[in-house]
């Protein structure tokens, strides 16, 4: 019989198959990456070519790179892209020669306070090449003639994304937004990956209220190049999430949107309290992740970023040591939950009006409170009901009458649909 994995292990399968992939803001490895998750769920690619003039930016020339590597004077490779894809500055220019140890020491990269470590370094929009490796490798090699070789190209191509739209009974979009660019990265970004399109699968098998948009797309650039294209209907986002470090053990983090007030904010922060989970809530800054381009001010989305540590926040972050053994199939499942917990609670957040708002309707003779008979919270689900009928003045939504009520959003909700279903409110 076959063990039977939880969608926690499922996510961490998927993260292992990514990692080995070298992803970049271009190029094949993110067509391979939108290959993998589009065996999960149905992607429409999009391809927008080198020059495309997106907002203040151009789409950059396609980079891809097929092997390269610093071998001694015997042949031994000392460094070896093949072993990962970290070890190359991403977007370098090719490069064939041989040189001496203290000419190539220019182009190493490494973090010296952690020796056995190999850093993640990238010069997307400046020509350069180089070498990432362990501290300790640099430290083994002895002086003398290296060989060097980074077979890649940069030539016109494309610049690759992918969406997922699950259809919801109103057109207006929630935006779930991930980044692809990242290579042999475990929780930044893999995991917010995994999350994501766990999170599409198990949307698809409801019937939501919104429409939700899932945007992979390398980061910064994929992000403007989205907005840029669809400047136009932009105004169909109502609310949005931006997925990263969604996999290591740390607390969960919701960063806040340019308006601090938005809806998704709220529901964030009121789902996150009434788990009781550890958490922190912080204020929105316009570094981070793509939550910066979506609020920036000329669009000023209600868009907000989950992460569980926070990007530069553990020691890991941007290194080798960011591997699947890093991110735990536990830590990807709470942030999936959260997430769910959260679109229900936007889903079914609504504004109601009273139908028949002077004195208190007589509720027994509708057979409201015989439905709630037998149920272990029949007292809290009779405050729900007084408080939902109090409250639904066209300017008090559910998450204000759960708010102030202090009564769980859920046990509003169904007090809510009660009602409607009596004729005494509406929406």
């Amino acid at each position: 019989m076959a063990p039977v994995t939880t969608v926690g292990e499922e996510m961490h399968a998927l993260v292992e198959r990514l990692y080995p992939l070298c992803r970049s803001i271009t190029g094949d490895g993110v067509r391979a990456t939108l290959d993998i998750v589009g065996e999960y769920v149905p992607l429409q690619a999009h391809e927008v070519p080198t020059g495309t003039q997106v907002l203040d930016w151009t789409v950059p020339q396609e980079w891809n790179i097929r092997d390269a590597y610093i071998a001694d004077s015997a042949g031994h490779r000392i460094v070896d892209f093949a072993a990962s894809s970290l070890h190359v500055l991403g977007y370098s220019v090719p490069v064939s020669a041989t040189m001496p140890l203290a000419e190539l020491r220019a182009h190493l990269h490494t973090l010296p306070d952690r020796p056995s470590w190999v850093p993640y370094r990238t010069s997307y929009y400046q020509p350069e090449w180089g070498f990432c490796l362990a501290q300790e490798t640099l430290d083994a090699m002895p002086d003398g003639e290296y060989e060097v070789r980074i077979d890649s190209t940069l030539a016109d191509g494309h610049l690759t994304y992918a969406e997922h739209v699950v259809p919801g009974q109103v057109p207006d979009e929630v935006i779930v937004s991930c980044h692809v660019c990242h290579p042999s990265l475990a929780n930044d970004n893999l995991a917010g990956i995994a999350v994501a399109t766990f999170l599409a699968r198990a949307l698809a098998e409801q019937t939501p209220y919104y429409t939700y948009r899932f945007l992979f797309a390398p980061g910064t650039i994929g992000a403007i190049t989205w907005l840029a294209r669809n400047a136009e209907r932009v105004d169909r986002v109502k609310h949005g999430l931006v997925l990263a470090c969604a996999g290591d053990r740390g607390q969960l983090t919701y960063k806040q949107s340019r308006r601090g007030d938005a809806e998704i904010d709220r529901v964030v922060r009121h789902v996150l309290a009434a788990s009781e989970r550890p958490h922190h809530v912080t204020e929105f800054t316009p570094y981070g992740y793509d939550e910066r381009q979506f609020c920036s001010p000329g669009f000023n989305l209600g868009v907000g970023s989950l992460t569980r540590t926070p990007y530069a926040g553990y020691p890991e972050y941007h290194t080798s040591a960011d591997n699947p053994d890093f991110v735990s199939p536990e830590a990807m499942a709470d942030t999936l939950a959260v997430c769910r917990e959260a679109f229900a609670v936007l889903d079914r957040n609504r504004r109601y009006v009273n139908l028949s708002p002077y004195g208190e309707p007589q509720l027994g003779r509708r057979g409201l409170y015989d439905a709630l008979g037998g149920r272990s919270d029949t007292k809290q689900a009779q405050m729900a009901m007084l408080w939902v009928l109090n409250l639904s003045d066209g300017e008090h939504s559910l998450l204000d009458v759960a708010e102030r009520s202090g009564l769980p959003f859920d046990t509003v909700a169904v007090a809510a649909d009660a009602l409607h279903g009596a004729g005494l409110i509406k929406a």
